[in-house]
Protein backbone atom coordinates (compact mmCIF):
# COMPACT_ATOMS: atom_id res chain seq x y z
CA UNK A 1 0.00 0.00 0.00
CA UNK A 2 2.69 2.00 1.10
CA UNK A 3 4.60 1.56 -2.37
CA UNK A 4 1.68 2.11 -4.51
CA UNK A 5 0.77 5.40 -2.86
CA UNK A 6 3.97 6.93 -3.17
CA UNK A 7 3.88 6.20 -7.41
CA UNK A 8 0.26 8.30 -6.90
CA UNK A 9 1.71 10.97 -5.55
CA UNK A 10 5.78 10.71 -6.66
CA UNK A 11 3.87 10.66 -10.91
CA UNK A 12 2.73 14.28 -11.08
CA UNK A 13 5.96 16.41 -10.35
CA UNK A 14 7.89 15.07 -12.50
CA UNK A 15 7.02 16.71 -15.80
CA UNK A 16 7.67 19.95 -14.18
CA UNK A 17 11.13 18.57 -12.10
CA UNK A 18 12.15 17.55 -15.85
CA UNK A 19 13.38 21.26 -17.37
CA UNK A 20 15.36 21.30 -14.01
CA UNK A 21 16.94 17.72 -13.81
CA UNK A 22 16.79 17.07 -17.34
CA UNK A 23 15.07 13.64 -18.32
CA UNK A 24 18.30 11.35 -18.57
CA UNK A 25 19.24 12.78 -14.72
CA UNK A 26 15.51 11.62 -13.69
CA UNK A 27 16.04 8.32 -15.06
CA UNK A 28 19.22 7.65 -13.58
CA UNK A 29 17.75 8.70 -10.41
CA UNK A 30 14.80 6.21 -11.62
CA UNK A 31 16.81 3.59 -12.36
CA UNK A 32 19.44 3.57 -8.73
CA UNK A 33 17.05 4.79 -6.94
CA UNK A 34 14.38 2.21 -6.97
CA UNK A 35 16.96 -0.42 -7.14
CA UNK A 36 18.46 0.64 -4.15
CA UNK A 37 15.37 1.14 -2.12
CA UNK A 38 13.83 -2.68 -3.74
CA UNK A 39 17.44 -4.02 -2.26
CA UNK A 40 16.93 -2.76 1.22
CA UNK A 41 13.73 -3.78 1.07
CA UNK A 42 15.00 -6.92 1.23
CA UNK A 43 17.80 -5.99 4.28
CA UNK A 44 15.35 -4.67 6.65
CA UNK A 45 13.71 -5.62 9.85
CA UNK A 46 10.98 -5.13 10.96
CA UNK A 47 7.36 -3.27 9.38
CA UNK A 48 8.60 0.32 9.88
CA UNK A 49 11.25 -0.48 8.12
CA UNK A 50 9.43 -2.45 5.87
CA UNK A 51 7.42 0.31 5.19
CA UNK A 52 9.54 2.79 4.58
CA UNK A 53 11.71 0.56 1.96
CA UNK A 54 8.89 0.41 0.62
CA UNK A 55 7.63 3.96 0.07
CA UNK A 56 10.67 5.00 -1.25
CA UNK A 57 10.74 2.53 -3.97
CA UNK A 58 7.33 3.63 -5.10
CA UNK A 59 8.66 7.29 -4.55
CA UNK A 60 11.37 6.53 -7.24
CA UNK A 61 9.29 4.25 -9.59
CA UNK A 62 6.76 7.25 -10.23
CA UNK A 63 9.52 9.00 -12.12
CA UNK A 64 9.39 5.98 -15.07
CA UNK A 65 6.06 6.50 -16.59
CA UNK A 66 5.89 9.92 -17.04
CA UNK A 67 9.54 10.67 -18.26
CA UNK A 68 9.92 7.45 -19.71
CA UNK A 69 7.14 7.88 -21.96
CA UNK A 70 8.25 11.11 -23.03
CA UNK A 71 11.50 10.38 -24.05
CA UNK A 72 10.58 6.92 -25.76
CA UNK A 73 7.74 8.80 -28.33
CA UNK A 74 9.76 11.65 -28.81
CA UNK A 75 12.46 9.35 -29.83
CA UNK A 76 10.62 7.23 -31.95
CA UNK A 77 9.67 10.32 -34.65
CA UNK A 78 6.95 9.26 -37.00
CA UNK A 79 6.46 5.77 -35.71
CA UNK A 80 5.53 6.63 -32.30
CA UNK A 81 2.71 3.85 -32.72
CA UNK A 82 5.03 1.34 -32.72
CA UNK A 83 7.74 2.08 -30.04
CA UNK A 84 4.78 2.50 -27.47
CA UNK A 85 3.72 -1.01 -28.99
CA UNK A 86 6.68 -2.48 -28.86
CA UNK A 87 7.03 -0.51 -25.03
CA UNK A 88 4.10 -2.06 -24.24
CA UNK A 89 4.27 -5.72 -24.89
CA UNK A 90 7.74 -5.78 -22.64
CA UNK A 91 5.78 -4.19 -20.02
CA UNK A 92 2.92 -6.22 -19.76
CA UNK A 93 5.51 -9.43 -20.26
CA UNK A 94 7.19 -8.30 -16.71
CA UNK A 95 3.57 -8.04 -15.11
CA UNK A 96 2.96 -11.49 -16.29
CA UNK A 97 6.05 -12.55 -15.62
CA UNK A 98 6.38 -11.18 -12.27
CA UNK A 99 4.18 -13.23 -9.90
CA UNK A 100 5.73 -16.59 -11.40
CA UNK A 101 9.58 -15.17 -10.76
CA UNK A 102 8.47 -13.67 -7.89
CA UNK A 103 7.10 -17.30 -6.40
CA UNK A 104 10.42 -19.68 -7.93
CA UNK A 105 12.75 -16.92 -6.01
CA UNK A 106 10.90 -16.45 -2.70
CA UNK A 107 10.55 -20.62 -2.87
CA UNK A 108 14.18 -21.25 -3.83
CA UNK A 109 15.89 -18.06 -1.74
CA UNK A 110 13.40 -16.85 0.11
CA UNK A 111 11.42 -13.81 0.23
CA UNK A 112 14.37 -11.45 0.69
CA UNK A 113 15.91 -12.63 -2.69
CA UNK A 114 12.62 -11.50 -4.61
CA UNK A 115 13.75 -7.71 -3.63
CA UNK A 116 17.21 -7.92 -3.92
CA UNK A 117 17.33 -9.49 -7.16
CA UNK A 118 15.21 -7.68 -9.17
CA UNK A 119 17.08 -4.24 -6.67
CA UNK A 120 20.34 -4.94 -7.79
CA UNK A 121 19.70 -5.71 -11.29
CA UNK A 122 18.62 -1.97 -11.50
CA UNK A 123 21.39 -0.52 -9.66
CA UNK A 124 23.58 -1.85 -12.50
CA UNK A 125 21.18 -1.03 -14.97
CA UNK A 126 20.85 2.37 -14.36
CA UNK A 127 25.01 2.48 -13.92
CA UNK A 128 25.22 1.66 -17.69
CA UNK A 129 22.65 4.10 -18.68
CA UNK A 130 24.76 7.10 -16.51
CA UNK A 131 27.37 6.22 -19.71
CA UNK A 132 24.81 7.32 -22.26
CA UNK A 133 24.68 10.77 -23.29
CA UNK A 134 21.85 13.02 -23.44
CA UNK A 135 20.16 13.29 -26.63
CA UNK A 136 17.17 15.53 -27.71
CA UNK A 137 15.63 13.76 -30.28
CA UNK A 138 13.19 16.96 -30.99
CA UNK A 139 16.16 19.14 -32.23
CA UNK A 140 18.16 16.02 -34.47
CA UNK A 141 18.35 16.87 -38.06
CA UNK A 142 15.49 16.47 -39.96
CA UNK A 143 12.88 16.14 -37.07
CA UNK A 144 9.82 18.23 -38.39
CA UNK A 145 8.36 20.85 -36.11
CA UNK A 146 5.36 20.30 -33.88
CA UNK A 147 2.25 21.36 -36.01
CA UNK A 148 0.29 24.06 -33.94
CA UNK A 149 -3.02 22.75 -33.17
CA UNK A 150 -6.40 24.55 -32.46
CA UNK A 151 -6.88 25.27 -29.12
CA UNK A 152 -10.75 23.76 -28.82
CA UNK A 153 -9.62 20.44 -30.35
CA UNK A 154 -6.79 20.23 -27.86
CA UNK A 155 -8.74 20.78 -25.04
CA UNK A 156 -11.23 18.17 -26.23
CA UNK A 157 -9.02 15.70 -27.06
CA UNK A 158 -6.92 16.77 -22.88
CA UNK A 159 -10.38 16.10 -21.58
CA UNK A 160 -10.98 13.20 -22.97
CA UNK A 161 -8.05 11.67 -22.40
CA UNK A 162 -8.10 12.47 -18.55
CA UNK A 163 -11.53 11.09 -18.08
CA UNK A 164 -10.22 7.52 -20.53
CA UNK A 165 -7.29 7.64 -17.98
CA UNK A 166 -9.39 7.41 -14.43
CA UNK A 167 -11.98 5.00 -15.76
CA UNK A 168 -9.08 3.01 -18.51
CA UNK A 169 -6.84 2.47 -15.28
CA UNK A 170 -9.82 1.13 -12.99
CA UNK A 171 -10.80 -1.38 -15.40
CA UNK A 172 -7.32 -1.92 -16.17
CA UNK A 173 -6.09 -2.68 -12.56
CA UNK A 174 -9.10 -4.55 -11.87
CA UNK A 175 -9.30 -6.91 -14.49
CA UNK A 176 -5.45 -8.00 -14.00
CA UNK A 177 -6.18 -8.41 -10.27
CA UNK A 178 -9.35 -10.89 -10.71
CA UNK A 179 -8.08 -12.51 -13.70
CA UNK A 180 -6.60 -15.55 -11.39
CA UNK A 181 -9.46 -15.63 -9.02
CA UNK A 182 -11.83 -15.64 -11.95
CA UNK A 183 -10.31 -18.69 -13.37
CA UNK A 184 -10.72 -20.98 -10.42
CA UNK A 185 -13.81 -19.25 -9.32
CA UNK A 186 -15.20 -20.81 -12.63
CA UNK A 187 -13.20 -23.51 -13.70
CA UNK A 188 -14.09 -25.17 -9.89
CA UNK A 189 -16.10 -27.72 -11.60
CA UNK A 190 -13.22 -29.32 -13.68
CA UNK A 191 -10.33 -30.61 -11.05
CA UNK A 192 -8.34 -30.94 -14.19
CA UNK A 193 -8.41 -27.21 -15.07
CA UNK A 194 -7.63 -25.84 -11.45
CA UNK A 195 -4.20 -27.17 -11.91
CA UNK A 196 -3.82 -24.83 -15.18
CA UNK A 197 -5.12 -21.72 -13.12
CA UNK A 198 -2.15 -19.77 -12.98
CA UNK A 199 -0.87 -21.13 -16.46
CA UNK A 200 -5.04 -19.77 -18.17
CA UNK A 201 -4.45 -16.47 -16.02
CA UNK A 202 -0.73 -15.90 -17.36
CA UNK A 203 -1.67 -16.60 -21.01
CA UNK A 204 -4.61 -14.83 -20.99
CA UNK A 205 -2.15 -11.28 -19.95
CA UNK A 206 0.03 -12.40 -22.54
CA UNK A 207 -2.25 -12.35 -24.92
CA UNK A 208 -3.05 -8.60 -24.37
CA UNK A 209 0.40 -7.46 -23.97
CA UNK A 210 1.09 -9.13 -27.58
CA UNK A 211 -2.07 -6.86 -28.55
CA UNK A 212 0.07 -3.81 -28.02
CA UNK A 213 2.21 -4.21 -30.55
CA UNK A 214 -0.18 -4.94 -33.70
CA UNK A 215 -2.18 -1.99 -32.02
CA UNK A 216 1.26 0.34 -32.55
CA UNK A 217 1.76 -0.48 -35.74
CA UNK A 218 -2.22 0.68 -37.00
CA UNK A 219 -1.83 3.87 -34.98
CA UNK A 220 1.25 4.89 -37.18
CA UNK A 221 -1.13 4.10 -40.37
CA UNK A 222 -4.49 5.17 -39.17
CA UNK A 223 -6.03 7.73 -37.01
CA UNK A 224 -6.74 7.10 -33.52
CA UNK A 225 -10.66 7.01 -33.44
CA UNK A 226 -10.33 4.20 -36.11
CA UNK A 227 -8.15 2.28 -33.56
CA UNK A 228 -9.34 3.59 -30.94
CA UNK A 229 -13.53 2.66 -31.18
CA UNK A 230 -13.60 -0.71 -32.20
CA UNK A 231 -11.35 -1.68 -29.18
CA UNK A 232 -13.75 0.42 -26.71
CA UNK A 233 -16.44 -1.71 -28.03
CA UNK A 234 -15.17 -4.90 -27.29
CA UNK A 235 -14.91 -4.84 -23.03
CA UNK A 236 -18.44 -3.78 -22.03
CA UNK A 237 -20.27 -6.86 -23.83
CA UNK A 238 -17.79 -8.59 -22.85
CA UNK A 239 -18.04 -7.66 -19.42
CA UNK A 240 -21.71 -8.54 -18.77
CA UNK A 241 -21.45 -11.77 -21.09
CA UNK A 242 -18.19 -13.16 -18.57
CA UNK A 243 -20.71 -12.12 -15.57
CA UNK A 244 -22.31 -15.24 -15.52
CA UNK A 245 -20.59 -17.41 -18.26
CA UNK A 246 -18.59 -20.26 -16.92
CA UNK A 247 -16.47 -22.86 -17.62
CA UNK A 248 -13.80 -23.47 -19.99
CA UNK A 249 -15.20 -20.68 -22.59
CA UNK A 250 -14.32 -18.33 -19.46
CA UNK A 251 -10.32 -18.49 -21.45
CA UNK A 252 -10.58 -17.23 -24.31
CA UNK A 253 -13.45 -14.22 -23.22
CA UNK A 254 -10.75 -13.49 -21.30
CA UNK A 255 -8.29 -13.50 -23.49
CA UNK A 256 -10.23 -11.21 -25.78
CA UNK A 257 -10.74 -8.83 -23.05
CA UNK A 258 -7.03 -8.68 -22.38
CA UNK A 259 -6.59 -8.16 -25.93
CA UNK A 260 -9.00 -4.73 -26.10
CA UNK A 261 -8.43 -3.47 -22.51
CA UNK A 262 -4.18 -3.76 -23.33
CA UNK A 263 -4.71 -2.74 -26.46
CA UNK A 264 -6.80 0.85 -25.12
CA UNK A 265 -2.93 1.33 -23.18
CA UNK A 266 -1.14 1.70 -26.01
CA UNK A 267 -3.82 3.82 -27.56
CA UNK A 268 -4.16 5.88 -24.87
CA UNK A 269 -0.51 6.74 -24.29
CA UNK A 270 -0.08 7.86 -28.32
CA UNK A 271 -2.90 10.31 -27.54
CA UNK A 272 -1.00 12.46 -26.04
CA UNK A 273 1.80 12.37 -28.36
CA UNK A 274 -0.61 13.51 -31.15
CA UNK A 275 -1.34 16.56 -29.38
CA UNK A 276 0.80 17.42 -27.03
CA UNK A 277 3.79 19.23 -28.14
CA UNK A 278 6.83 17.83 -26.88
CA UNK A 279 7.91 20.69 -24.69
CA UNK A 280 4.78 19.62 -22.24
CA UNK A 281 4.78 15.82 -23.03
CA UNK A 282 6.35 15.30 -20.03
CA UNK A 283 3.78 17.52 -17.79
CA UNK A 284 1.27 15.55 -19.63
CA UNK A 285 2.08 12.50 -18.81
CA UNK A 286 2.52 13.25 -15.27
CA UNK A 287 -1.36 14.39 -14.85
CA UNK A 288 -2.32 11.74 -17.19
CA UNK A 289 -0.13 8.62 -15.37
CA UNK A 290 -1.54 10.81 -11.51
CA UNK A 291 -5.10 10.45 -12.61
CA UNK A 292 -4.91 6.86 -14.12
CA UNK A 293 -3.02 5.48 -11.05
CA UNK A 294 -5.88 7.31 -9.02
CA UNK A 295 -8.40 5.14 -10.64
CA UNK A 296 -6.09 1.97 -10.84
CA UNK A 297 -5.57 2.49 -6.76
CA UNK A 298 -9.92 2.23 -6.39
CA UNK A 299 -9.38 -1.34 -8.44
CA UNK A 300 -8.68 -3.50 -5.34
CA UNK A 301 -10.76 -1.83 -2.64
CA UNK A 302 -14.03 -2.20 -5.31
CA UNK A 303 -13.37 -5.72 -6.04
CA UNK A 304 -12.45 -6.82 -3.12
CA UNK A 305 -15.84 -5.09 -1.38
CA UNK A 306 -18.03 -6.48 -4.34
CA UNK A 307 -16.53 -10.12 -3.59
CA UNK A 308 -16.71 -9.73 0.06
CA UNK A 309 -20.16 -8.71 0.02
CA UNK A 310 -21.72 -10.92 -3.00
CA UNK A 311 -19.11 -14.04 -2.24
CA UNK A 312 -18.30 -13.87 -6.26
CA UNK A 313 -17.07 -12.20 -9.21
CA UNK A 314 -20.15 -11.72 -10.85
CA UNK A 315 -21.46 -8.21 -9.60
CA UNK A 316 -17.74 -6.72 -9.74
CA UNK A 317 -17.44 -7.84 -13.81
CA UNK A 318 -20.99 -5.94 -14.26
CA UNK A 319 -19.56 -2.95 -12.58
CA UNK A 320 -16.73 -2.93 -14.52
CA UNK A 321 -18.72 -3.89 -17.38
CA UNK A 322 -20.65 -0.31 -16.48
CA UNK A 323 -17.48 1.45 -16.60
CA UNK A 324 -16.84 0.30 -19.46
CA UNK A 325 -19.72 1.86 -21.68
CA UNK A 326 -18.01 5.42 -20.10
CA UNK A 327 -14.58 4.08 -22.37
CA UNK A 328 -17.55 3.88 -25.17
CA UNK A 329 -18.66 7.34 -25.00
CA UNK A 330 -14.96 8.73 -25.04
CA UNK A 331 -14.10 6.72 -28.12
CA UNK A 332 -16.75 8.67 -29.74
CA UNK A 333 -16.07 11.95 -28.30
CA UNK A 334 -12.11 12.04 -29.34
CA UNK A 335 -11.32 13.88 -32.17
CA UNK A 336 -11.55 12.28 -35.41
CA UNK A 337 -9.21 14.72 -37.84
CA UNK A 338 -7.45 13.51 -41.33
CA UNK A 339 -4.51 15.98 -39.89
CA UNK A 340 -3.30 13.34 -37.17
CA UNK A 341 -1.67 11.66 -40.07
CA UNK A 342 -0.67 14.60 -41.92
CA UNK A 343 0.45 17.30 -39.72
CA UNK A 344 1.11 19.43 -42.26
CA UNK A 345 -2.79 20.32 -42.69
CA UNK A 346 -3.21 21.57 -39.39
Amino acid sequence: SASAAFVVLGVLPMGWLAPKIGRKGLMVIFWLGTGASMAATGLVQGPVGLAIALALTGSFAAIYHPIGTAMLVDAAGEKMGRAVGINGVFGNFGVACAPVVTAFATALLGWRWAFLIPGIACVVWGLFFLREPEVDFTRRPGAKPFPEIPRAVVRRAVIVLLVIAAVSGLVFNAFTLLIPKLMAERLATDPSMLKLVGLLAFLATICGAATQFSVGRMIDRMRIKQVFLPLALIPAPAFFLLSFLDGWAVVPLSGLLAAAIFGQVTVNETMTARYIAPALRAKMYSVRFFVGFLGSAGAAPLVGWLHAATGTLALSIIVLGVFALVIIACAFAFPDREEELKPELW
